[in-house]
């Protein structure tokens, strides 16, 4: 099977184009093994579409399908004009995906697609859209959570998937993430499950972030879930309209007025090709 591999701010995934129906769970956790695989954050099928440019299926290391990524929608982007999935001069894309139909206006350097900027559609801030386990409309702002001894103040915000958010004085790289990521992950608030972030607001317009994306733990950027930090950094005041994200593996820069869509700008890679053969 041919696969190739790309990556957002370090975000990787293996992109297929399918040719028949298989197993993509176990595929998705063959590919990621980082020691016996490929490796990689995840697996991405490039699918046609009957109401978009292009469909995108997503599949985590441990297998779970989720709605979508933002490093890795732009990495589609990315691929689908360099297969010609999509003319090679379009200057913009539509993806259908689980959590919607999205546009990804597309940026070149020397020829060849570089960057996109994404409308990751407009932010939900209610409990059930998560869902998590939290009576009434929301928003969720705070919400204390004690997770293994430490006690969590969590804003929830929904990008098509699930965020918890936390906010922190110190520095992000101190924060137990390995530990406390995946008691969040689980926790019984979440039927299923959450990405979980802790931030760091440096000013109104920068923060510092790390994540704990469900079904894969640590990854050096999360495009929804930086998209979930803007909106809920407005929502509550801490940030302004427009933010750059550092996330271990580089900045996104994104946008959201406290009305639509939050928009997310941020560079797409083409690491390698390959016959990949199944163990």
């Amino acid at each position: 099977m041919r696969v190739t591999k790309m990556h957002g701010l370090g975000n990787d995934y293996v992109y297929v184009r399918p040719e028949a129906e298989r197993d993509w769970s176990a595929i998705a956790r063959q590919v990621s093994d980082r020691h016996f695989g490929v490796g990689s954050d995840g697996l991405i099928l490039a699918l046609p579409s009957d109401v978009a440019d292009l469909r995108m299926r997503m599949f985590n290391a441990d297998g779970s399908e989720a709605e979508m990524c933002g490093n890795g929608i732009r990495c589609l982007a990315k691929y689908a004009v360099e297969e010609g999935m999509v003319p090679a001069d379009i200057e913009s894309v539509t993806i259908e995906t689980l959590a919607g139909v999205l546009t990804l206006q597309l940026f070149r350097e020397n020829g060849a697609v570089s960057a996109a900027r994404v409308d990751m559609g407009p932010p939900s801030f209610d409990p059930a859209s998560l869902p998590a386990d939290i009576p009434g409309p929301g928003p969720v702002v705070d919400h204390p959570l004690e997770v293994d001894g430490m006690e969590l103040r969590l804003t929830l915000a929904s990008m098509g998937n699930p965020h918890a958010i936390h906010w922190i004085d110190g520095d992000v790289d101190d924060f137990p993430l390995e530990r406390l990521g995946p008691q969040v992950e689980h926790h019984s608030l979440f039927p299923n499950r959450t990405n979980f972030q802790v931030v760091q607001v440096l000013s109104p317009e920068h923060v510092r972030h790390r994540v704990w994306e469900r079904g894969t733990g640590i990854t050096l950027a999360s495009g929804t879930s930086a998209s979930a930090v803007c909106a809920a950094g407005r929502l509550t005041g801490r940030t302004g309209d427009s933010i750059t994200d550092s996330l271990p593996g580089g900045d996104l820069q994104l946008s959201w007025d406290g009305q639509g869509s939050v928009f997310m700008t941020g560079p797409a890679a083409r690491v390698f090709d390959a016959e990949w053969h199944e163990a």
